[in-house]
């Protein structure tokens, strides 16, 4: 991973290490920056370290090593109610015995704020996330998708620089959970806030974020927009972990240039961008994403394939096909595009192009 700090970062991770029992580190030589108005999210698979990450920024958790900065100061030995951070939590975190506005109001109270001031701050928050008339309300007499407006309003009231969100929509089902993080993107653009969000949910990160920093192993694998995470990924990690991806296994066979000609199981070979790949003779994985395949094609890097399974999804279908031994290999067919030439159990050729192809590290 590539040295990201820079001198004006608003958040910044230099070198920061987290070990529980003194030998296991589940955050390992952190470095990394945001720019003030960013929103970014920490991505990846339970135990990889992204919510680690969270606490130690928001002073829930200390870090064993490294610096953390805000705005230039750091602030590894400032405790968390001092730290002007605002947090959104995946249970909440509402107090049951107080009504929306007293919930909203203890924030300003602890901060000093006058009765008059407090009322003016809560209202704005209401209205932003559109619960302006629940205030009066107690959490137990609102929905789950309620009570995270809530929790988001409470955590904007103060109007804080930075806020932090820990698998926000993690409870809400799913038309809910979609509805939220349009909302809470707008509500960040709007204010201009800075957000770092956790989640494990790649299609939630996709769509909100600037940035992605995809976390495995306690380090970050690679760290960039959510475009160039689909479409460039920088190892078989992230290609396996964002969006759907087929892989065909096999040897480099030859280097030209930024080409690789890559030996498949069982004869063939196909040309691909040498991403993260070795030298000749050694093992490699060719990363090719399902809609980037052309069915019942003859051009670039065409090859056998049977057909295992068809399943309609309206705008496309979906192929199941098994390619160089590899079973599992997807096909998106727009629903246009011929789909009636495809029949279960029949050979058919595939093609795909040499950058739409890459070269990567073996899994």
């Amino acid at each position: 991973m590539p040295d990201t700090m820079t001198s004006d970062a608003f958040v910044a991770f230099d070198r920061v290490q987290k070990s529980y029992d003194g030998e296991t580190l589940v955050v390992k030589d952190l470095n990394l920056d945001m720019p003030k108005g960013e929103f970014l999210t920490m991505l990846g698979p339970s135990g990889s370290g992204k919510t680690t990450c969270l606490m130690m920024l928001a002073g829930f958790e200390t870090a064993t090593h490294g610096e953390i900065r805000l705005d230039g100061r750091e602030i590894n030995n400032i405790p968390p109610h001092k730290r002007g951070i605002g947090m959104v939590f995946q249970n909440y975190a509402l107090f049951p015995h107080m009504t929306v506005n007293e919930n909203l109001a203890f924030p300003l109270e602890v901060r000093g704020l006058d009765k008059a001031e407090r009322e003016a701050k809560v209202r704005r928050a209401l209205e932003m996330v559109q619960m302006g008339d629940f205030g009066n309300r107690r959490p137990a007499q609102l929905s789950g998708g309620q009570q995270q407006r809530v929790a988001l309003a409470r955590a904007l009231v103060f109007e804080p620089e930075l806020v932090l969100m820990d698998e926000p929509l993690g409870a809400l089902d799913k038309q809910l959970r979609e509805h939220m993080q349009f909302e809470i993107k707008r509500i960040s653009d709007d204010l201009g806030i800075t957000v770092v969000y956790v989640t494990h949910d790649q299609t939630e990160a996709l769509t909100m974020s600037d940035r992605v920093a995809v976390f495995e192993d306690g380090r970050i694998q690679q760290l960039a927009p959510p475009e160039d995470l689909y479409e460039r990924p920088d190892n078989s990690f992230v290609a396996q972990f964002i969006g759907e991806n087929n892989k065909l296994s096999g040897k480099v066979k030859a280097r030209n240039g930024e080409i690789a000609t890559v030996e498949l199981p069982g004869g063939g070979s196909t040309n691909a961008l040498a991403v993260n790949c070795g030298d000749v003779g050694t093992e490699t994985l060719v990363s090719i994403r399902p809609e980037r395949v052309d069915v019942a094609s003859e051009g670039e890097n065409a090859t056998d394939a049977r057909v295992l399974e068809l399943i309609y999804l309206g705008d496309h279908i979906r192929c199941r096909l098994d390619v160089h031994g590899n079973d599992e290999f997807v096909v998106k067919v727009p629903n246009s595009a011929g789909h009636e030439h495809l029949t279960v159990g029949e050979m058919t050729r595939i093609s795909w192009a040499a950058e739409d192809a890459r070269a990567l590290d073996p899994l």
